[in-house]
């Protein structure tokens, strides 16, 4: 991440991603031309949830999608531009949905720290508030938005294989890094970069988790106590 970008807050980076994402497939010149490519990338990312990346082949597409398979073909030369332009439509609406779930959220986190009086009983308060939203934060991903995080998983593991979704794959962690870096420079912490790096690897670990065992995320009483205790350690040295 720059320094430019180092300077903006959570929701002007995730705004600014998505609003930078670039497309590789064949342009849409119409509204309804519009629509049919939106539904193949949609079909493509049904398959990629279901099936895997490597399910992800023109006629499938198109039998998912429903469209010819000419429709698959003229707007995407290759399955690579498929895939790309799949994942980027992902990072477009994962960067629009941190935006809107950090701007909803930061007034809240300011109210919480204006609070306490900086004694360490507030401060140990806090921390606690805090686990709470973190693990309602992960809890809430492993329902609702359980496709979201498999696609999400399917993508990093392609993009060992493939630069062009590795950077995208970068992009997209740069949007989670950098809201979570604001969340604990809000805090006070002196190492909000450092910090923000950690958190992210435990919810990421968290998520795999919770993927891993069948939705059922590991135990809400256990991610409360890994969130309480690394709250606590952070907030402890503030």
């Amino acid at each position: 991440m720059n320094h430019a970008m180092a300077q903006e807050g959570a929701a002007d980076i995730a705004t600014a991603v998505a609003e930078s994402v670039q497309y590789q497939g064949r342009k849409a010149s119409r509204q309804g031309s519009e629509q049919r490519r939106q539904v193949i990338l949609d079909a493509a990312m049904r398959i990629v949830v279901r099936d895997g990346v490597r399910a992800v082949r023109h006629r499938a597409v198109a039998a998912e999608a429903g469209v010819p398979l000419s429709a698959t073909t003229y707007y995407f030369k290759d399955i690579d531009d498929l895939l790309t332009d799949t994942f980027a439509q992902y990072v477009e609406r994962s960067a629009a949905f941190m935006a809107k779930l950090w701007v909803n959220n930061e007034g809240l986190l300011r109210e919480m720290v204006l609070s306490g009086d900086g004694t360490p009983q507030a401060r140990s308060k806090l921390a606690d508030d805090i686990a709470r939203l973190m693990t309602d934060y992960v809890h809430r991903q492993l329902i609702n938005r359980r496709e979201h995080l498999m696609a999400e998983q399917a993508f990093r593991q392609e993009a060992l294989l493939n630069p062009r979704l590795a950077e995208l794959v970068r992009a997209h962690q740069q949007i989670l890094l950098q809201g979570t870096r604001q969340l604990f420079e809000v805090l006070g912490s002196r190492e909000p970069q450092e910090d923000a790096k950690v958190l992210t690897a435990i919810i990421g670990r968290m998520e795999y988790q919770g993927l891993l065992n069948d939705a059922e995320p590991v135990g809400e009483v256990e991610m409360l106590g890994i969130l309480n205790r690394y709250m606590h350690l952070v907030l402890a040295s503030v």
